[in-house]
């Protein structure tokens, strides 16, 4: 069986290979992304919603051996939207992070 190449992918900022993922953990996070792309819903633990960014928000959750990696994207009709790759290095998303990825997706809304 054949699979379509689902919705594109909109990165905003950052790709997976700028960070320093390790292999394993590009591979995962490009399994995930190729998911979302066929139109699956993820969940934990996965993926999380993130509303303090927005209305169909989340996070993929990768972990390797050195960090633990999140990508926050959304999912609208016609793509997936990146809207960053960071290292998460707290409990807790820093303010920062968040408003800068509310930002951007405000910022790709006003095109």
């Amino acid at each position: 069986m054949t699979v379509g190449p689902g919705k594109p992918l909109v990165w905003l900022h950052g790709e997976v290979r700028s960070p320093p993922l390790t292999r394993a953990a590009r591979l995962e996070a490009g399994w995930l992304l190729r998911r979302l792309q066929l139109g699956e819903t993820l969940g934990l633990p996965r993926s999380r919603p993130l509303p303090a960014v927005g209305e169909r928000c989340h996070e993929l959750r990768v972990v390797d051996e050195r960090a633990s990696w999140r990508v926050v994207y959304r999912v609208d009709d016609d793509a997936i939207v990146i809207a960053g790759v960071f290292s998460k290095k707290t409990r807790t998303t820093p303010r920062p992070m968040l408003d800068a990825r509310r930002r951007r997706l405000c910022d790709y809304d006003a095109l």
